[in-house]
């Protein structure tokens, strides 16, 4: 997805530059859109350029869920095979389970979070070590599965 299909693809803002860039290689942007006190929870859409992922981390004491909404990404926990993700995948992480998300090479890539307990920062991902995992009725030639669910691209229209 490029950057024109993504503006015509975006349900929610790109926002600005994202504050927390430092735990990301390459650039990503950042829309709060709940950040309510009284809530145990954030929200905000995270759109990241080409190549674009954040580093591995956790959430401690709490959880993160992911709806992806335009372009083509990865997700990854620790010992698994990384997913690749679309418009209207949607992941869920517990607590503590080490992960990292990001855009593919060459696609453009938005998800709204869903984000409980503190976020805690760890080691850069790197792309050499990645193990992939696919969807075989898609990809029919290929032997592992993915693990996500996959909703209809109605969903987001």
């Amino acid at each position: 997805m490029n950057k024109k299909e993504l503006e015509e693809a975006l349900i929610f803002p790109q926002g600005e530059k994202n504050p927390y860039g430092a735990y990301f290689t390459g650039q990503s942007y950042l829309e709060g859109m709940i950040a309510d006190k009284d809530l145990p929870f954030g929200v905000g859409n995270v759109t990241f350029e080409p190549g674009c992922r954040n580093h591995w981390h956790i959430h401690k004491d709490g959880y993160q869920v992911l709806l992806v909404t335009a372009g083509e990404g990865w997700y990854q926990e620790e010992g698994k095979a990384a997913q690749l993700l679309h418009a209207g995948d949607t992941i869920v992480t517990h607590a503590g389970v080490k992960h990292w998300h990001g855009a593919t090479k060459d696609s453009w890539f938005s998800h709204v979070a869903i984000t409980a307990g503190e976020a805690v920062w760890l080691e850069e991902f790197l792309m050499d070590n990645m193990k992939i995992s696919v969807n075989k009725k898609l990809f029919p030639n290929i032997q592992q599965n993915r693990t996500i669910k996959r909703k209809s691209s109605s969903f987001i229209r």
